[in-house]
């Protein structure tokens, strides 16, 4: 996994983390390890929310979209803001749950309701990327 950061003007806490996750585990743990090194920290449920919406958005993009082509962490004053990149440029539907557990349905719903705020933008290439915010 590749990974940059860019320190906080008057911290040496990272106010932003760019990665390239080949696997949802990966995105979960470099999820909770820029959380972990924020100042000031977020409350448990806030971070749980974060590393959750994070693991559907990676889970998404690998199984409907080809693959993660970014995913950047950053820190905001109020929030905390998810950027996943992928190839696909298919924005996220609503379809009805697959009850019996073979196909979801249940990512997308989740992701809008654990974020203040959801925007699905053309990324570069051709793509899409999906812009997410939790509140601090």
């Amino acid at each position: 996994m590749q990974q940059t950061q860019t320190p906080e003007h008057h911290e040496s806490r990272p106010a932003e983390v760019t990665y390239r996750p080949q696997r949802v585990a990966q995105a979960r743990q470099a999820a909770s390890q820029f959380l972990a090194r924020l100042h000031p920290s977020l409350s448990a449920s806030a971070a749980q929310d974060v590393v959750l919406l994070v693991s559907e958005l990676v889970t998404n993009a690998i199984r409907h979209a080809g693959g993660v082509t970014a995913m950047v962490l950053r820190a905001r004053p109020d929030s905390i803001e998810v950027v996943v990149e992928d190839p696909s440029p298919v924005a996220p539907q609503d379809r009805s749950p697959d009850l019996t557990g073979r196909t979801g349905g249940f990512g997308w719903p989740m992701v809008r309701r654990l974020a203040r705020a959801v925007a699905v933008q053309r990324g570069p290439g051709g793509g899409k990327v999906i812009v997410a915010c939790v509140a601090r």
